[in-house]
């Protein structure tokens, strides 16, 4: 046994890249029970490398007893304070599952959701993680309505979805930007739909509006009554929602030229 816990110390350390005379020690010892000590003894310290290190090699040791929670738990803490949130969030994920009942379930739930929370990237990229972050925080959420971090978590959750509306408001604003204006009017109305409070709503409508117009302008003869017949709907609902709004007067024109070209339409129908 004695052998086997060398052993595993030193290729622990040796992958690590460790270099440091507690670690040292503990592995020249070959008695886990003062390198899972030497271990605490680092994490209180600060040195979440460190001390990783011996809890990693430990861990096999006492796996299977009632110390594998503690050291498991302590190993995942010390990947999140080094802000290794990839590693952390794995780590968590194992542990959370297996040791449901452990008196550091709640705390280490709260880290889980906060390794997503502070892995969410700025609204110009990929939102896969603002979304796992948000099902994260929810479900921490629901399981401990009463813990200290509620507020804060809230808090989080509001920024995590304003990010979210801003994606959307961004991803359909590009189609609108290059001009591919009958895509850019289904990703407006599927990012309204997704988020209605979204502070976006206004423009998203807006853009929605003159994409309708534009795609109406440039669309082949047969198209055009019924595109502008959609224009106009479009302009008449934002109307609805802001008769205030700056860009009335913009849309009014184009309603009053999707309105002329109705009428000559049906004058030659006639």
């Amino acid at each position: 046994m004695k052998y086997i816990f060398c052993y595993i110390l030193a290729v622990v350390a040796l992958i690590g890249g460790v270099a440091c005379s507690t670690v040292n020690n503990a592995i020249k010892s070959g008695d886990p029970q003062f390198a899972y000590e030497q271990a605490l003894e680092l994490y209180d310290n600060g040195k979440w490398d460190q001390a990783s290190t011996l809890f990693e090699a430990t861990r096999h040791i006492y796996m299977g007893t009632p110390r594998e929670d503690s050291l498991s738990f302590y190993n995942a803490r010390c990947k999140f304070k080094r802000r290794n949130w990839e590693d952390a969030s794995s780590l968590l994920d194992t542990y959370r599952h297996k040791f449901g009942r452990s008196p550091f379930i709640e705390e280490a739930e709260g880290m889980y959701a906060l390794c997503y929370y502070y892995m969410s990237p700025p609204p110009e990229y990929d939102q896969t993680m603002t979304t796992q972050a948000i099902i994260s925080i929810t479900e921490f959420l629901s399981r401990y309505p009463n813990s200290e971090y509620v507020a804060e978590f809230n808090d989080m959750l509001e920024e995590l979805t304003a990010r979210l509306m801003q994606k959307s408001y961004m991803n359909a604003y590009t189609y609108y930007k290059i001009g591919r204006y009958k895509s850019a009017i289904v990703a407006f109305k599927n990012a309204m739909k997704r988020h209605p409070d979204s502070p976006y709503t206004e423009q998203m409508m807006y853009y929605q509006t003159v994409s309708a117009y534009r795609l109406a302008e440039n669309s082949i003869e047969s198209k055009q009554v019924d595109r502008y017949l959609a224009m106009l709907d479009n302009y008449y609902s934002f109307l609805a929602e802001y008769p205030e709004s700056k860009y009335v007067k913009e849309l009014a024109r184009m309603a009053k030229s999707a309105r002329s070209f109705l009428d000559k339409n049906a004058n030659t129908e006639e």
